[in-house]
């Protein structure tokens, strides 16, 4: 296990083999980039009183979560996402549903599709090809081309812009396609920051130096709780280690209660993820638990979200959490882009082995 502390450029790049710190610093120009694929893919706008289903797993599942977070209040019908083999009981012919899979081969994801089509709900596809390519255009249903390259958990950029235009022409949400520009503008700053050519202690630094060797907790509430999830889901595929998220206020009907036995098990940190907008009782609550779980915990951190739309604050955090995984897989000495585990798992539910 490596003992570095170098965050160079140099330094990740002789363990980053595969470029995952390319394709997270790039993620202004995935959001810019996103706008005009789905504006290519010539959509039209449509009415659906049934809301929207975001069906997809992993890595493209998370641009529904995060779209559904950033319209917020602004939503103005059900928008849900469907992870597993089947739609909600409740989907109707008057339900959209996006089916997202990055590589276009993830065997949920085309079970919902088959499945939305027999129930005569609109569908729309977004995917790089693959299987749902080949059906989507056999059944003459829309296809958003999706870049090929990515890793899927990569392209979040991508997937959450295609999310949020869905919403807008379905009928689901208010568009936000000129938040979006802002937000790209606003993460090209952030990426000057907090990339690696940045200071020793910005912020993505200070955490991965500050999350080594533990367990990190990630709570979320409000627009940061699928952040949270997010972030979780980095941890565990970037950096490979353990890592679980929670909301708030839930947790404290729960899992604060867990720490008191933290040091017994381990090293466990703590990520609270704030917003400005977030209930002021829930940022209280984060005050008081954090306090509360100090004694317990290798360490913990309060973080808020930096921009004034709810779009430019979900993207700074998110991209906070990309880039702190990876400086924390760079500090650990392992590749952040294979995902050993995921494969033997694809591989041994095609039959490959018992």
């Amino acid at each position: 296990m490596s003992t570095t502390t170098d965050l160079s450029r140099q330094a990740i790049a002789a363990i980053d083999e595969g470029g995952q710190l390319a394709d997270i610093l790039g993620m202004p120009e995935q959001l810019r980039d996103a706008l005009w694929r789905v504006q290519s893919a010539s959509l039209e706008p449509h009415d659906a009183p049934g809301g929207l289903i975001v069906a997809g797993m992993g890595g493209s599942a998370i641009g529904g979560l995060l779209g559904r977070a950033a319209l917020g209040d602004r939503a103005s019908r059900p928008i849900v996402i469907a992870r597993g083999y089947a739609l909600p009981a409740w989907a109707t012919p008057d339900t959209t549903v996006l089916c997202s899979s990055y590589s276009g081969q993830t065997e949920e994801t085309l079970a919902i599709y088959d499945a939305a089509g027999a129930l005569g709900a609109r569908r729309i596809v977004a995917t790089t090809g693959g299987k749902l390519a080949e059906e989507a255009r056999r059944d003459g249903v829309p296809v958003i081309p999706l870049p090929g390259g990515f890793q899927p958990r990569a392209a979040v950029g991508y997937l959450l812009v295609v999310a949020l235009e869905v919403a807008g022409l379905c009928g689901a949400g208010e568009s936000l396609h000129a938040e979006i520009d802002v937000a790209s503008a606003h993460a090209e700053e952030l990426v000057r920051d907090w990339g690696p050519d940045g200071a020793e202690d910005a912020l993505p630094k200070m955490l991965a130096r500050g999350l080594h060797g533990t367990v990190p907790q990630i709570a979320g509430a409000g627009l940061t709780a699928p952040v949270a999830y997010r972030w979780k889901t980095q941890f565990n595929e970037n950096a490979k280690v353990p890592s679980f998220s929670h909301e708030l206020p839930e947790l404290d009907h729960n899992e604060i209660d867990g720490w008191q036995g933290a040091r017994d098990l381990g090293r466990f940190s703590a990520v609270f993820l704030d917003d400005c907008d977030l209930h002021p009782r829930i940022r209280r609550r984060i005050d008081l638990t954090r306090g509360m779980i100090a004694s317990e915990a290798a360490s913990t951190y309060r973080v808020e979200s930096i921009g004034h739309s709810r779009t430019e604050r979900l993207v700074s955090l998110v991209l906070l959490g990309d880039l702190a995984s990876l400086y924390l897989a760079v500090l650990r000495g392992v590749d952040p882009g294979p995902v050993a585990m995921l494969d033997r798992l694809k591989e041994a539910l095609a039959g490959g082995w018992d």
